[in-house]
């Protein structure tokens, strides 16, 4: 496993997507931003759900998904709501 993987949230198959997609380190994840990260794993699985979203987040925060205040969760709610296939 590589650096993305001692994320929270982040195991050894969302780090293949990211990886898959060009995204290898923390930092190149938080430049891409959650949303942007989220639609090139979706681009290339189309079982891309909410959950790997909110586990996104919560890894460029460094806190499990479930922390994620109730604001934010409601926003990417929305971003997977407009966007899921």
């Amino acid at each position: 496993m590589g650096q993305l993987a001692n994320l929270p949230n982040i195991g050894k198959v969302v780090e293949k997507q990211l990886n898959a997609v060009g995204i290898e380190t923390a930092e190149e994840l938080v430049k891409t931003g959650v949303e942007n990260a989220w639609l090139k794993i979706q681009a290339i699985d189309s079982s891309a759900c909410i959950h790997r979203l909110l586990a996104l987040e919560g890894a460029i925060r460094g806190i499990k998904k479930t922390d994620i205040p109730s604001e934010r969760k409601a926003e990417l709610k929305k971003f997977y709501n407009s966007h899921k296939t």
